[in-house]
């Protein structure tokens, strides 16, 4: 019993050693403020950002928000990473139990009854055993420990994986929303140019059948018509496409899509807070998986260093043995045993060197890694500020190009009407203010489409 008390003692003292290279976080460049903030915007940069608030804070259209809700709940990838949460977390319980010890029961009764023979007698035997046995690898390297660690942080991995994929779930799904909706504008636009077209045609027949205005103008009048026409059923294919993606989004068959607001009447802030650069690294979901793969490859450097010193296990037998079960627990009937054993490895080819090499190497991939995506994240971030703000202004300026494509139509019509102006001039203006209307409706979108790149980048969009 002395010999099991300090073996037990010797694991005890060495349960706070652990051989391989502690975690610490990496020192990486952040920048102090966002390329992409304007002169007035980068000297004002709070805390606050556009990536802490709620998703249902960001995109107030309720339709839309109801879809949003559905696909966290439904979508396949969601649940496909649900799922692999999961996996992780039994990965740990299953790693974590190395550390224990392993004991098991036994049983067993056996009843022989053997025949006369020419030289001996019939006889009748009878043995009965029950035993606890164990079985423990003392961890006196850290080697379980490290495992465990590494196994822990790919747990955390596979959480973050969650929210990177739900972060990107929420930016498709407002994404191909507000593209339907300006698929619906653009439908909208379409039928209304060919429905004031259709009268303008009308009329100009009247007066082609009436000797005044001849064939050319009626023609010309013919191709406003098309124009308009021949935008509609691709608009409808587009539109029923979208509606197909955007279900698949929600995790459902293909289906009619229920709008909200129109395009239009979406609110958004003309500016927007993008908060500290530093902020960024716990903030977005990628970042953070990034740095729980780097954990985990740097406890494996751990295990595999371990692999150089002696294993050392305790093995331990007790229980009863007796040929008759009523005095099975009883008298002489008890027996046990207990050992230790200790293996070192002497020659191995160079397997253990080349595995702590491995692993190093495997280490130093994911600290590269976790290093890109952060500089990518930066990427994301101005180049999401640069696009809202650009397209914002786009659209300001092409709002004033259609007042201005309209006016002309408008005084194109007057003139033409008044018997100054050819339908040349009807026809030219008309198909401008009809461009300029469905330049308007997808700058209106990009700038919407802009937002949500910025809020997905900022790391907003998983938070519940």
């Amino acid at each position: 019993m002395k010999k099991l008390a300090l073996l037990v003692l010797i694991a005890s003292l060495g349960s706070g050693c652990a051989v391989g290279p502690n975690y610490k976080r990496p020192t990486v460049n952040v920048p102090d403020t966002y390329r992409g903030l304007t002169l007035e915007e980068a000297p004002k940069t709070e805390a606050a950002s556009l990536g802490d608030q709620k998703w249902w804070e960001v995109f107030q259209d309720e339709q839309l928000q109801d879809l949003i809700r559905t696909s966290v709940q439904q979508n396949y990838d969601v649940r496909i990473a649900a799922a692999r949460i999961l996996q992780a977390e039994a990965q740990l319980g299953i790693t974590r139990a190395d550390q224990f010890p392993t004991i098991a029961g036994g049983a067993e009764a056996t009843n022989q009854r053997s025949p006369q023979s020419r030289f001996l007698p019939a006889f009748e035997t009878s043995a009965n055993h029950v035993n606890l046995s164990l079985q423990w690898e003392l961890d006196f390297w850290g080697k379980f420990r490290r495992a465990t660690e590494a196994a822990r942080a790919n747990l955390l991995a596979s959480q973050w994986a969650r929210q990177a994929v739900i972060s990107s779930l929420v930016s498709n799904v407002a994404t191909a929303y507000f593209q339907l909706r300006e698929l619906d504008l653009e439908l909208e636009i379409s039928k209304r140019a060919l429905t004031s077209r259709q009268d303008s045609l009308r009329l100009t027949r009247l007066l082609a059948d009436h000797g005044a205005t001849s064939m050319l103008d009626v023609r010309q009048a013919e191709q406003l018509v098309y124009t308009a026409d021949e935008q509609i059923p691709n608009l409808e294919r587009r539109i029923e496409q979208q509606e197909n993606f955007i279900s698949i989004l929600l995790g459902k068959n293909p289906a009619a899509v229920p709008r909200g607001r129109r395009l239009t009447e979406q609110p958004h802030a003309p500016e927007v807070p993008a908060g500290i650069p530093s902020s960024l690294l716990e903030r977005r979901p990628d970042i953070r998986q990034a740095e729980q793969q780097l954990i985990a490859f740097n406890a494996r450097i751990g295990v595999a260093k371990a692999a150089y010193f002696p294993q050392i296990s305790l093995t331990a037998t007790g229980g009863f043995q007796s040929s008759a079960l009523t005095s099975l627990f009883s008298g002489p009937a008890g027996l046990w045993n207990f050992g230790g054993s200790l293996a070192q490895p002497i020659f191995t080819g160079g397997r253990l060197r080349s595995n702590v090499r491995l692993t190093e190497a495997q280490q130093q991939e994911a600290l590269l890694f976790y290093e890109q995506t952060i500089q990518q994240a930066f990427r994301g971030v101005s180049d999401g500020l640069i696009a809202y703000r650009k397209n914002r202004e786009f659209r300001e300026k092409q709002q004033l190009l259609t007042q201005s494509a309209q006016d002309a139509a408008r005084l194109s019509d007057m003139r033409y009407r008044g018997g100054v102006a050819s339908y040349l001039e009807v026809l030219t203006n008309e198909t401008n203010y009809f461009t300029a209307e469905l330049g308007l409706a997808q700058a209106q979108s990009n700038e919407l489409l802009a937002l949500v790149q910025l809020y997905q980048a900022l790391g907003g969009g998983w938070q519940r």
